[in-house]
């Protein structure tokens, strides 16, 4: 729910807006702003420039649409040398938690009405150096939403003993299941009109079947 005092100042003929991002790095918190300027939310200072990585360059349209893919935005930076470029575009970053907010400032204090509003919450998928038109160096942010995570197939996991104690090491409850004559629905449901036994009820009962036949 959007805080009620920049809820009050957006409802105004002409609320003083301002974009926020955050880039929480392996060593360093990037606090940035679409301006030049510098606030501070919260206890934290936001500026226009930062000393050691630069300026927004750009930051593509955010939608609210549904679809079959997690929702993600592009965020441009542009560093000040090739150092900064370098350890914005390494490897390490991916992952790193990234917030995009929007508020309101009151014009005759300078101080940040309310809370901003989160816009997008994600986490950085991929780095990547170019040139714009004026012939400065760009690093470029793909983050992607954290629900991301939510598409990512489990095509390793079997109903096999070596696969099963990779994740507990020393759980022998599949240690004689070599096969089943029924089909395991890993984290879906079976089709309608199926009828099977779920999870690792199946491989219980497969296992316990293939004991009772080495008897």
């Amino acid at each position: 729910m959007m805080d009620a005092a920049l809820k009050n100042a957006l409802a105004q003929p002409a609320p003083l807006l301002f974009g926020a991002l955050k880039i929480e790095l392996p060593s360093y918190t990037l606090r940035l702003l679409d301006g030049s300027a510098s606030l501070q939310i919260g206890t934290e200072i936001y500026a226009g420039i930062d000393a050691s990585f630069g300026t927004i360059a750009s930051i593509s349209e955010l939608s609210e649409e549904m679809g079959d893919s997690a929702p993600e935005v592009t965020v441009t930076l542009m560093p000040p040398d090739v150092s900064a470029t370098a350890v914005l575009s390494h490897p390490n970053m991916q992952g790193s938690v990234a917030t995009i907010m929007v508020g309101a400032v009151d014009t005759a204090t300078g101080a940040v009405i309310g809370t901003p509003e989160i816009l997008f919450l994600g986490e950085i998928d991929v780095p990547t150096i170019g040139i714009d038109e004026s012939g400065a160096r760009t690093v470029e942010f793909t983050i992607v939403s954290v629900f991301e995570r939510l598409f990512e197939t489990e095509e390793g996991q079997r109903a096999s003993n070596g696969w099963h104690q990779s994740i507990w090491p020393g759980e022998l409850g599949l240690e004689f299941m070599t096969g089943t004559d029924v089909n395991l629905y890993w984290g879906v449901k079976p089709p309608k009109g199926s009828s099977v036994k779920s999870g690792f009820s199946a491989a219980i009962a497969a296992t316990l079947n293939t004991k009772t036949q080495n008897k």
